[in-house]
C-alpha cells in the first residue's frame, strides 16, 4: 500500500484549506487540470518534504488544477487510475532503486503516448537508469558519473524560444539553484531554455520539451531545495509546463 504525502504529518503545510473544502463537486473544479504529482525517495540534499508543498502550492495557486500528491510510485501499477489524471508531475528521484514492473513501465508508457502529459524535474530523470524507454520519455536525462554541476547559486536562465506555449510572455529570468549540465539522451528535442555552465563550459539546457506518440513530456532542471521555488520564473515553468503538457497549450 503506497503512503499518501497528503496525510503525513510532516507535511502538514499541504493540507491548509483542505477543512473548508466543500462537498460539492462544481463544474469549474471538474473542468480543472488534474495532476498527480509523483513524490518522495530522493537523496539526502534534496529535501522533498519542503520542495513538495512549494510544488503544491504553485499548482494551487495558479487555480487551474485539481492536484493529488502521492509518495511513492504505486500510482503506475494501475492503468485505471493513472486514467483519472491529465499529466503526472514527477519530481521524485528513485534513490532506492526500485524496479518498475513490466506492466507498470507499459502504464506509464500508454499514459503519455496515447496523449496524455509527463513533467519531469530536476533529478528525477536519473530514476530509471536501466530503462532505456525512461530516457526516451525523458529527452535528457541525468546520469551518475557523467551529468554534474558546480556550486548552486544564482544563475540567468535564457529563453530561447519565445513562441512555445511554455514560454510565451516570459523575459530572461535568475534563480538560486544547481545548474545542471551534462545531462545525456539523444531523442529529438526542442529546448526552450538555457544558462551558461561555469562547471561545464556549455550552454545547457533547463527547459525541454519531447513529442511521445500522441502525447507531451517537458523536462526542466529546478528544484534543488525550497529558494529554487522563489523566483518567479520557475513558478511560471512549473505552471506551463503542466498545463502545456496536459492539454498542448496554456491558455
Amino acid at each position: 500500500m503506497r503512503k499518501l504525502v497528503l496525510g503525513s504529518v510532516s507535511l502538514a503545510a499541504i493540507l491548509f484549506g483542505a477543512l473548508c473544502v466543500p462537498a460539492v463537486v462544481h463544474a469549474a473544479d471538474a473542468a480543472k487540470v488534474k495532476v498527480l504529482v509523483i513524490t518522495g525517495d530522493d537523496v539526502g540534499a534534496h529535501n522533498w518534504k519542503e520542495t513538495t508543498p512549494c510544488t503544491k502550492d504553485i499548482l494551487d495557486k495558479a487555480g487551474k488544477f485539481d492536484t493529488t500528491v502521492v509518495e511513492g510510485l504505486a500510482p503506475f501499477d494501475s492503468k485505471a487510475e493513472l486514467a483519472t489524471y491529465d499529466v503526472i508531475y514527477f519530481m521524485l528521484y528513485n534513490n532506492k532503486k526500485v524496479e518498475l514492473s513490466d506492466d507498470a513501465k507499459a502504464n506509464l508508457v500508454a499514459f503519455v503516448k496515447d496523449g496524455k502529459g509527463l513533467v519531469v524535474t530536476h533529478l528525477a530523470s536519473a530514476s530509471f537508469p536501466k530503462w532505456e524507454e525512461w530516457a526516451k520519455l525523458c529527452g535528457r536525462y541525468w546520469q551518475m558519473g557523467a551529468s554534474g554541476h558546480g556550486p548552486g547559486g544564482e544563475f540567468v536562465n535564457k529563453v530561447v524560444v519565445k513562441d512555445h506555449p511554455i514560454t510565451k510572455g516570459l523575459e530572461d529570468f535568475k534563480t538560486t539553484d544547481e545548474l545542471y549540465a551534462k545531462l545525456l539522451g539523444d531523442a529529438k528535442i526542442t529546448t526552450l531554455v538555457t544558462a551558461d555552465s561555469d562547471w561545464s563550459k556549455k550552454t545547457e539546457p533547463m527547459v525541454w520539451t519531447v513529442d511521445y506518440g500522441k502525447g507531451r513530456v517537458a523536462g526542466h532542471t529546478f528544484g534543488h531545495d525550497k529558494k529554487a521555488f522563489e523566483s518567479a520564473g520557475v513558478q511560471k515553468i512549473i505552471v506551463n509546463t503542466t498545463l502545456w503538457a496536459a492539454t498542448g497549450k496554456t491558455e
